[in-house]
């Protein structure tokens, strides 16, 4: 109940709306009248003054000047009076066509002229109508002659009759409007209402409306005959793709998966073909009405909205894309040109990569990475170029919806910045690149993948460890690939033994130094070296220093220094004192294996 009195309202809003708007208007049309009427009124009195004047400026004598142009002056100024009444006029009703509403006189479709001013108390919709009702009287007049129809003057109008029936009166207001002379404008609709009578005559004649009929019947013959033609079309191609589906419809498949066997691609081929047949049958039978409704004038407007469903959309469609076209030229010249551009900057970078080109304090490594930085800023300058001439850009929908990506962006992707930043921190602080062997934190292993967002590790044990930028920059990195790659240096491996007073430092360097230069991929230049790091309780600890090149294979390399230094302490007779143990030493055996001891004479 509430919408319906809500409704109410609205309606009756809305013609109260439209009444105030038909009041303004006659209000304006009889201000229209009132001003025109006054204007008569001058002229014809301008028109008796100006007569007078002629007519005394043709008596006075030659000798009196003065009079003759005082004569000729008050002449020149009621002449220049009435074309400053007729430009105001002129005025006025020029800005009243902008707001004016017209209506129309029709007979069936045809819209004969229309009317804008009234007559007396007829308003223009009533003066319309009725000339309506009366030119329709004509036309159901079987005996209607077309001479009869003539306008003939009446006080300060002109009345357009037929016999002894006023079809309408041709005011001053009328010829004003149409800025025309009132004869002229009452014989132009004295012609029009013959001319659309004795053609409407003749368009609903019988002889007329038994050539529709046949034409109705052509345009269902020939539907009738497509729809058979289409129909057997169907059924050839149905037939044809059974026949050969092997040939055609071959199964779908990617390596061992089959997404479609050749029966399924068929049945969905022939739902494609039965869809695209009922299609076409129902756009014949669509465009087929159209074509029967405007054989006859009184369904004409009918085939034409019908057709106006299609065409419309089409038309549309149509002039959006050829408006369009240049906007589409510009985007296409902004895209060839900052292809080409970084094409060009793409040619720099590469050179410089490749070391071709030098710019001091530039490494080469950075190369790329500069390069897709600078890329993501030519493709971000790039769409701001294009965005000007997209579609709908300056619609507020599209802005409000890129905004709103935006502020998502924005919201659920600051880690994924803050790795990107890392990343891009990372590339120019060079603290590792691809294949050096690393630790972060307690991860250690070499560097397989370095991006914008993680750093790939793997480890001596074939792990692969995912590490985000954004901890790698927070935390501390050592690199053990950087002096190995250097000829003159190398990686140095340390790794520690307890020996026990009683043995000669000199002896302990040399056995530490000995299982060293046994251990491979060790370099003999620069030597290893020995520190004596720490006495203690009960050993002096010894660290062994070696160089090595081979970061990758540090663990080996440490595991056969061990087994050579066990080795090689054995051999000479030298007891390893850690880890820790309790012994009595005096007549003891030393901790050596017996291979050792009975290979060397004892000691008296």
């Amino acid at each position: 109940m509430f919408f319906f009195f809500v409704l109410l309202s609205l309606v009756s809003y809305s013609q109260e709306t439209d009444t105030l708007a038909q009041q303004e208007q006659l209000k304006q049309v009889e201000l229209l009248q009132q001003l025109l009427l006054k204007t008569q009124q001058n002229q014809y009195v301008d028109s008796l003054r100006k007569m007078e004047l002629i007519d005394q400026i043709s008596h006075v004598k030659e000798s009196e000047k003065i009079k003759r142009d005082k004569l000729l002056k008050e002449l020149e100024k009621i002449e220049a009076s009435e074309l400053e009444s007729k430009s105001k006029s002129r005025a006025k009703i020029e800005r009243l066509k902008q707001t004016e509403k017209g209506y129309p006189v029709i007979l069936f479709r045809d819209t004969l002229f229309s009317v804008y001013t009234k007559v007396g108390a007829l308003i223009p919709q009533e003066r319309a109508k009725n000339i309506n009702e009366k030119i329709k009287s004509l036309y159901n007049d079987d005996f209607f002659e077309p001479a009869k129809v003539v306008a003939q003057p009446w006080e300060n109008s002109l009345d357009i009759t037929y016999d002894n029936l006023v079809i309408m009166s041709v005011s001053d207001l009328d010829a004003l409007w149409f800025d025309q002379n009132k004869q002229d404008l009452a014989d132009a609709y004295v012609e029009t209402i013959k001319t659309t009578i004795l053609k409407q005559k003749k368009e609903n004649s019988l002889e007329k409306l038994l050539i529709r009929a046949g034409l109705v019947l052509l345009v269902i013959a020939i539907l009738v005959l497509l729809l058979i033609g289409l129909n057997k079309l169907y059924q050839s191609i149905r037939e044809k793709m059974v026949n050969q589906r092997k040939d055609w419809l071959k199964s779908l498949t990617y390596k061992n998966y089959t997404f479609l066997t050749s029966t399924q691609k068929l049945n969905v081929a022939l739902m494609a073909l039965n869809g695209l047949r009922w299609f076409l049958v129902l756009l014949l039978f669509y465009l087929a009405l159209p074509l029967i409704f405007s054989i006859f004038p009184f369904t004409q407007t009918w085939g034409e909205e019908l057709f106006s469903y299609i065409w419309l959309p089409f038309k549309s469609i149509f002039t959006a894309i050829f408006n369009y076209l240049p906007n589409m030229f510009s985007i296409l010249v902004i895209y060839i040109v900052m292809k080409y551009f970084i094409r060009l900057v793409k040619y720099i970078f590469s050179e410089i990569e490749n070391g071709k080109l030098e710019i001091s304090g530039f490494h080469q490594d950075w190369a790329m990475p500069t390069f897709s930085l600078v890329k993501i800023i030519l493709f971000a300058f790039m769409f701001i170029l294009m965005f000007p001439h997209l579609p709908g850009s300056d619609s507020p929908i599209f802005k409000g919806v890129s905004v709103f990506m935006g502020i998502l962006f924005s919201l659920g992707s600051s880690t994924a910045i803050s790795n990107m930043v890392a990343g891009l921190v990372i590339t120019y602080m060079r603290p590792f690149k691809l294949g050096d062997q690393i630790k972060i934190g307690d991860m250690i292993g070499v560097v397989i993948e370095k991006n914008m967002l993680v750093t790939r590790l793997r480890t001596v044990k074939n792990e692969e460890i995912t590490i985000p930028n954004s901890t790698v920059l927070s935390g501390n990195t050592t690199n053990y690939s950087v002096y190995a790659q250097k000829e003159e240096e190398g990686l140095i491996l340390h790794t520690t033994v307890a020996v026990a007073y009683e043995l000669n430092w000199e002896e302990a360097q040399e056995a530490l130094i000995e299982a060293a230069l046994k251990t491979p991929l060790v370099l003999a230049e620069p030597k290893p070296f020995v520190f004596q790091t720490s006495h203690d309780d009960f050993y002096i600890t010894y660290e062994i220093n070696v160089y090595v090149r081979e970061v990758t294979k540090k663990a080996g390399i440490l595991s056969t220094l061990y087994r050579n230094i066990q080795e090689v302490f054995n051999a000479k007779g030298i007891e390893l004192l850690s880890p820790h143990y309790i012994a009595n030493r005096d007549g003891s055996a030393p901790a050596i294996p017996n291979d050792y001891t009975q290979k060397k004479e004892p000691t008296l």
